[in-house]
């Protein structure tokens, strides 16, 4: 299910123009559009157009392309609604580094998954899965036309961990339960907790610091 469509580097440069500079005005929530890659492929998984940023010599592309589609044959095998909501809210995936699992970009209608994320292999393609589903809500909340600006971000955090939580249920005992179990501990939490307040900048450096550390 997964083919190679060749370089798209300076498309991607085009589409995911964000500096860092406006990254860094984000506290608390992922920013509205993707920060501006180096380089990157583009590759076709389950008919989703997939730009692929690899910074990491230690991982290899088709390892996390493997993941990623076994992540969406979950969803299409267990919940295809939700796989056909992302046919028509999502441009695209992105698979690059960054300081959290996944983030949907408005701007560019991206969901991004995170390329260290994807190369465990000590989490199932379940636990890969519910955090695209997770993704999912929030670019359903933005196709249906929630004005950003107006967001409860714990409400809407909230929805998509009962997204997680129906999935996980839909799922095979063994593959669901610590889903389930996840999703369950993170609807207990209060506002700040199930939403908190992100210093990207921070973030950043520890990303950093792991990747120099996995590359010395």
């Amino acid at each position: 299910m997964i083919d190679v469509a060749g370089s798209a580097a300076m498309e991607a440069r085009k589409t995911l123009h964000l500096t860092l500079d406006r990254l860094l005005e984000w506290f608390g929530s992922p920013p509205e559009s993707a920060p501006a890659p180096a380089s990157a492929e583009t590759y076709s998984v389950r008919g989703f157009r997939v730009l692929v940023e690899n910074t990491r010599p230690d991982i290899t592309t088709a390892e996390v392309l493997a993941r990623l589609d076994e992540a969406l044959a979950l969803i299409e095998q267990y919940q295809p609604w939700r796989l056909w909501h992302l046919e028509r809210d999502l441009v695209q995936f992105r698979i690059a580094r960054f300081p959290c699992r996944g983030a949907y970009f408005p701007d560019e209608r991206t969901c991004l998954t995170e390329l260290t994320f994807l190369a465990r292999r000590d989490i199932t393609a379940a636990i890969v899965a519910s955090s695209i589903v997770h993704e999912g809500i929030h670019a359903r909340v933005d196709r249906m036309g929630v004005r950003r600006e107006n967001r409860d971000r714990a409400r809407e955090e909230r929805l998509c961990r009962r997204a997680e939580l129906e999935f996980g249920r839909a799922l095979p005992a063994e593959l669901g339960e610590p889903v389930v179990a996840r999703a369950i501990e993170t609807l207990t939490l209060a506002d700040e907790e199930v939403a908190p307040a992100i210093d990207w900048v921070e973030a950043l450096d520890r990303q950093r610091a792991v990747d120099r550390s996995a590359q010395a």
